[in-house]
């Protein structure tokens, strides 16, 4: 009589029907409605940004990989996906060779310096974006106006070739037409001069929260509809690629004190609202400080997580050396991720209670 042989293995011993290359697709398909919209928007430009990026990205992940002699992981699309969101990040006219620095910098130094997928601190199109910031601020301060792609009058796709990989504008009054300051950068700087909220998003520069929650402000290319944005995060949840824990945490953690402030004082604070609809708030909230890799793994620690960020975020905006904190902020808290952790760990099943102290009779 023969008995049946049974196959030991190790956790987990259910495969959920998951994998890296499927989750890393479902985030760029959330991304692709408010990435079109950019391209419509912003134009040819805005689409040789996020293809050069994206490259570079690729082309350093095969590269690092080769030298390394390790399995080719490109078929997991987690270099495409950090490629298009550093694009993201970036404004429409970004030169060609700091969309290829960014992307070198975010595989090398924010990815594979690390030891690849899974081992990397730092969210890599994050940490690359604020590289960038920091040794370029020229390229990353300017911001561009709406061009939308057929329109008459926005650049083709030739002279949008000669824009991005040489930097020759068809003429300097179209440059001028086009270029204009975000609306946070707006505030941050008329406010700075002594004016109020009111006087810096009005006149001339027409703040228009409608045509900002919509996408048609200037900005990154990212920066793009906070409805779509909104409408790709809950596809996420859907999917359950993500949770709402993180991004309503940071959400709140910046539109609360946004909120208490105005309340406080509408002349030099302006509302939640305008912090909701412009910037990378959404983006970041649900398609960056998400990151699997460097997100805090408990619903509680996400919670603080999240909270910090948006808080961060708020305080960077408001009294920070730039008017954007989405990126430093979240980069900040991924530091903070193994502390978060450590202290947010479940009770271990099964572990006894500590034996409170009995008093001692003399």
């Amino acid at each position: 009589m023969s008995l049946p042989s049974f196959l030991t293995s190790s956790s987990p011993h259910v495969h959920g029907g998951d994998s890296v290359a499927k989750i890393m697709e479902t985030v760029i398909y959330a991304l692709l409605p408010a990435t079109a919209l950019s391209v419509m928007l912003f134009g040819w430009p805005a689409l040789l940004v996020i293809a050069i990026t994206t490259a570079a990205c690729v082309a350093t992940e095969h590269f690092f990989i080769m030298f390394r002699r390790r399995p080719s992981p490109i078929g997991d699309r987690s270099a495409i996906l950090t490629g298009l969101l550093l694009a993201l990040t970036l404004p429409p006219h970004t030169p060609w060779w700091i969309c290829v620095v960014g992307g070198v910098f975010a595989i090398g130094v924010g990815k594979q310096i690390y030891g690849g997928l899974g081992y990397n601190m730092f969210n890599p199109a994050l940490i690359a974006r604020v590289f960038l910031l920091i040794s370029f601020p020229v390229e990353l301060t300017s911001w561009t106006g709406p061009s939308p792609l057929f329109d008459s009058g926005t650049f083709t796709f030739d002279q949008s070739l000669a824009i991005i990989f040489s930097g020759v504008y068809p003429s300097p009054e179209i440059l001028d037409a086009i270029t204009t300051a975000t609306p946070l950068g707006q505030y941050r700087t008329e406010v700075g001069l002594g004016r109020t909220v009111q006087e810096a998003l009005g006149g001339a520069f027409a703040f228009n929260t409608v045509n900002a929650g919509g996408g048609y402000i200037s900005g990154s290319v990212g920066e793009t509809s906070a409805l779509l944005l909104v409408v790709g995060g809950i596809y996420m949840v859907r999917k359950k690629v993500i949770t709402l824990h993180i991004p309503l945490a940071m959400l709140a953690g910046c539109l609360i004190p946004a909120l208490i402030m105005n309340i406080n004082d509408p002349a030099h604070y302006p509302g939640a609202v305008f912090h909701l609809v412009t910037g990378g708030l959404i983006i970041g909230a649900f398609f960056m400080a998400t990151d699997m890799v460097t997100s805090p793994v408990t619903p509680k620690g996400q919670i603080i997580f999240g909270l910090s960020c948006g808080f961060l975020t708020y305080v960077i905006r408001t009294w920070g050396g730039y008017p954007e904190g989405v990126s430093f902020a979240i980069v900040i808290m991924n530091t903070a991720v193994p502390l978060i952790d450590q202290y947010t760990r479940p009770v271990v099943f099964g572990k006894p209670r500590k034996k409170s102290k009995e008093p001692t009779h003399a």
